[in-house]
């Protein structure tokens, strides 16, 4: 496979979703040497981002990230992302190969535009893999966009190294009324994914995926 060394330069369009999730739900799928942060009893922060970059990014590819906790180690906190799929197998390697995300190979498919509703809230986006529907979030149409520009950590893992990345993001922003479907057959469906609490559109988006550093290590090797 070939793909560009980090940091990676995407640009394109995304759909972000905030829901509160069960602490003990996602345990099992966080390394035991990260906190899992707590926002209510029993609850942390997450979320279902799919996205779409196109011309100027350095692959073009659709990609779906289920970010299932914001954890802690050592003072540094930053997401936590479980399930991780995307549309180009060069994505998949170097997600797995620079930043030990646990990507895999999945199909997305987009539907609606100003003249023809695909729900009655107007647009869908669905993604499945071989003949299983991981998810599909069906949004209203932008209206209102401010821009926003901000920067925050993710953890991953990488053999038996904890690696923590900074995720460099500008756009512009605006609410969204989203619905979110996940079929009991889901890879991620035992995370109970509520509907959101929030959901958000962002129009001409850039977004840099820095280069990994190690924080620290695992005492056994974590496998997803």
């Amino acid at each position: 496979m070939v793909y560009p060394p980090a940091p990676w330069n995407l640009q394109g369009y995304a759909v972000q979703t905030l829901q509160l999730i069960d602490v003990a739900r996602v345990r099992p799928l966080v390394p035991s040497e990260l906190e899992i942060v707590s926002v209510l009893p029993g609850k942390t922060l997450g979320g279902v981002y799919i996205s779409s970059y196109g011309l100027g990014s350095v692959m073009e590819y659709n990609e779906l990230i289920v970010v299932s906790a914001i954890a802690n180690y050592a003072g540094k906190w930053g997401a936590w992302i479980s399930h991780i799929y995307v549309d180009n197998p060069n994505s998949v390697a170097g997600g797995r190969e620079i930043w030990g995300l646990p990507k895999e190979l999945a199909q997305f498919s987009w539907e609606g535009n100003d003249s023809v509703k695909a729900t009655p809230l107007g647009y869908r986006v669905t993604v499945s893999q071989a003949n299983r529907q991981l998810c599909s979030l069906n949004y209203s149409k932008q209206s209102l966009a401010l821009p926003v520009s901000f920067s925050g950590n993710v953890f991953s893992a990488l053999s038996s190294n904890l690696l923590l990345f900074k995720g460099e993001f500008n756009s512009r922003i605006g609410l969204l009324r989203g619905e979110l479907e996940i079929p009991e057959d889901s890879h991620f469906a035992n995370l109970n994914l509520s509907q959101p609490l929030l959901t958000v559109g962002c129009e001409d988006m850039r977004l840099i995926a820095g280069a990994p550093e190690v924080v620290g290590n695992r005492a056994a090797q974590f496998s997803y």
